[in-house]
């Protein structure tokens, strides 16, 4: 029996080099980014301002000008901030990626990995199809709030973030809507959020999907009492989470990692507050909805995912 324990266990070194390499690689090209073009973004940022404040006092009477010159200066401005905003973030949502992979890969250096395990393709095309909701959820169904240079959004991605946390479990929910969420950000105009919106959709399934499967351990539970005030309950620990953290780290993410003034990011932070807590209560009420709905469904087909 052991000996078959120690068989069934192996060390795994493959990961932890694959993050190694993509963390040492992130970091030289986030740097080389970051001086070569996001400075240049930092100072069109403030023109953009400027530009936005003289349409908005035209539009408003109290001063003169071209609005329509004003509105195609602001569009032009537009286009090239994000442009050149565009290769920082990517490097900063690699190295987010990195370790990420990294953490994992020192864990199965270190406790080994189940060898004879397979792939759980069932598993892994649900936590796909949520990955794509999540997108859908974000691009497709926000409404934007500009702040200066930068902006914030009602949106619906949370919803399906959550519910991949209830349905797959913390990690694979979690991942579902990291990666969802952050291809949302980086095929926008939200793309210099994409490594913060990583972190943040990657804690809010651990989070969801700890309480719902390690505490109250919703999949198993019979009762539909019990499972309602489990789903609620999970929705609502993990949502709790991102409208305390999103403002905080998106404050100090904005002004240390992407310049932003602090003014402009104290304000950022103080709308987040709001539109996060918005976001979370439409989560916290879809999600739980759908989830049961979805369960007897999903049980009767053979696609209930056991945890």
């Amino acid at each position: 029996m052991n000996r078959n324990q120690k068989q069934e266990k192996k060390k795994s070194y493959g990961l932890l080099i694959v993050g190694a390499v993509l963390l040492i690689a992130g970091l030289i090209f986030t740097v080389y980014a970051y001086h070569t073009g996001y400075q240049e973004s930092t100072v069109m940022g403030a023109q953009l301002s400027e530009a936005k404040a003289q349409a908005s006092a035209v539009k408003e009477g109290s001063a003169e000008g071209d609005l329509e010159a004003l509105n195609a200066e602001i569009s032009r401005l537009s286009d090239e901030k994000l442009s050149l905003e565009r290769p920082y973030s990517y490097g900063l949502t690699l190295v987010f990626f990195a370790i990420l992979l990294t953490a994992k890969g020192i864990y199965n250096a270190l406790a080994g990995t189940d060898s004879s395990g397979k792939a759980d393709v069932k598993r892994l095309a649900q936590a796909g199809l949520l990955a794509a909701l999540c997108y859908i959820g974000f691009a497709f169904f926000k409404i934007d709030i500009p702040v200066g240079p930068e902006k914030t959004a009602f949106h619906f991605g949370n919803v399906f973030c959550v519910l991949a946390a209830l349905l797959l479990g913390g990690y694979w929910g979690g991942l579902a809507g990291a990666v969802g969420m952050t291809i949302g950000d980086l095929t926008t105009s939200y793309v210099t959020s994409a490594p913060k919106t990583f972190f943040l959709k990657l804690c809010i399934g651990l989070i969801t999907g700890l309480v719902a499967h390690r505490i109250f351990h919703v999949s198993d539970a019979r009762e539909p009492k019990k499972v309602a005030v489990a789903t609620v309950a999970a929705s609502f620990c993990g949502m709790a989470f991102n409208v305390v953290a999103d403002p905080v780290v998106g404050y100090f993410y904005k002004t240390y990692l992407l310049g932003v003034p602090q003014d402009i990011s104290a304000a950022l932070a103080k709308i987040a507050t709001l539109t996060t807590g918005v976001n979370a209560v439409v989560a916290v009420i879809a999600a739980s909805v759908f989830y049961l709905a979805m369960r007897p469904a999903l049980k009767k087909s053979g696609l209930f995912v056991e945890l």
